[in-house]
């Protein structure tokens, strides 16, 4: 812990914030935001990952959106509306990584240019509804794994990013638990 930011007292044992240091920095750099002395990540790498996650959200919209839209056949209809459910959740990752690309003072990269070279998974059209599944669940198995590596990677070191992580890390469970359900 930050020893600027906290004492324990030695005859009480008691824990205490050190407002007064708090308060004299917070009055300092301003223009960093969110971003405080206190900050213990590397923030380029913090952002590199949350970049990377970023690509792999919105390659996932967009492989789910043309699986929606191309499923057919005769049980079609419940798994093209899985894949609009997933495509929007994957969307609302995407959103809420590039929120806290901005917080951490990044940009969040959204430039066609690059996406799949960016992004973990892959980009794939395939013919039939159960290429659609597997393919699908493959994706999210990536993502999982992924989100995993991150989360290890950030410790203790930046509780909001972990945090963000580990809730889309639910979701993209949640989506391979649906996805293995159609096999």
């Amino acid at each position: 812990m930050d020893q600027r930011t906290q004492n324990t007292n030695t005859e009480t044992g008691e824990f205490e914030i050190d407002v007064e240091s708090i308060r004299q920095r917070a009055r300092q750099s301003l223009e960093d935001g969110a971003v405080t002395d206190g900050y213990r990540g590397d923030r380029e790498t913090v952002l590199k990952l949350l970049n990377e996650a970023l690509a792999t959200e919105l390659v996932c919209v967009l492989r789910y959106k043309r699986h929606y839209f191309m499923a057919t056949g005769l049980n079609a209809e419940p798994v093209a509306a899985e894949f609009l459910e997933h495509a929007n959740e994957e969307q609302g990752h995407a959103d809420t990584l590039a929120e806290r690309i901005v917080q951490l003072g990044g940009e969040p990269n959204m430039s066609p240019k690059g996406l799949l070279e960016r992004s973990h998974s892959e980009y794939v059209e395939c013919n039939t509804l159960d290429e659609m599944i597997r393919e699908n669940l493959v994706a999210e198995r990536i993502a999982i794994d992924s989100y995993r590596q991150m989360i290890d990677y950030i410790g203790d070191k930046d509780p909001t990013t972990r945090r963000v992580l580990e809730e889309i890390l639910a979701v993209e469970e949640e989506h391979a638990d649906d996805l293995s359900d159609f096999l």
